[in-house]
């Protein structure tokens, strides 16, 4: 068997719908997704930085990604959702952090096929790693370091 036979065909991922756009993000970094709730504010924090949430224990980081990569300046908390993710950067004191989603986050198969660089897309904002299209959508694939790297220095946390 081949190793590019051995490699899986396809990948799930989750489309989180933020305001002006979707956010694609793997499967596997998706802890959970719960109802917002106000957060507790971060002092000093910049605007994308909405807060903490207490969250099994966490003072959980939630951020408007939209907000964040400077698309949109305002965000709605109306019937919005906060999608846990996991951090995967190794900051001790940030092993989860949360995106406010516009909606219910959806499950997806990607495969090659259905996965193509938008050509149309101009400079990619920061927090950004690739403008995509998924099924014709297009979704913006996040820079999880870049992001979790930016809460570390809004938190103040020691890296």
């Amino acid at each position: 068997m081949s190793v590019r036979e051995a490699l899986p065909r396809e990948i799930r991922g989750v489309m989180l719908p933020v305001t002006g756009g979707r956010v694609l993000v793997p499967n596997t970094t998706m802890a959970e997704v719960i109802t917002y709730a106000r957060p507790a504010p971060v002092a000093g924090a910049p605007a994308w930085l909405l807060g903490r949430l207490a969250w099994r224990g966490w003072g959980l980081p939630v951020l408007a990604f939209s907000a964040l990569v400077g698309t949109a300046t305002t965000e709605s908390t109306e019937n919005t959702r906060v999608a846990i993710l996991k951090a995967l950067g190794g900051h001790a004191r940030l092993p989860y952090f949360g995106v406010l989603t516009q909606g219910f986050p959806r499950l997806t198969l990607i495969s090659e096929d259905m996965l193509m660089a938008d050509m149309d897309a101009g400079g990619l904002p920061a927090g950004v790693r690739e403008q995509v299209l998924v099924h014709d959508e297009p979704a913006w694939i996040p820079d999880l370091a870049a992001v979790e790297n930016r809460i570390v220095e809004a938190l103040g946390v020691a890296a």
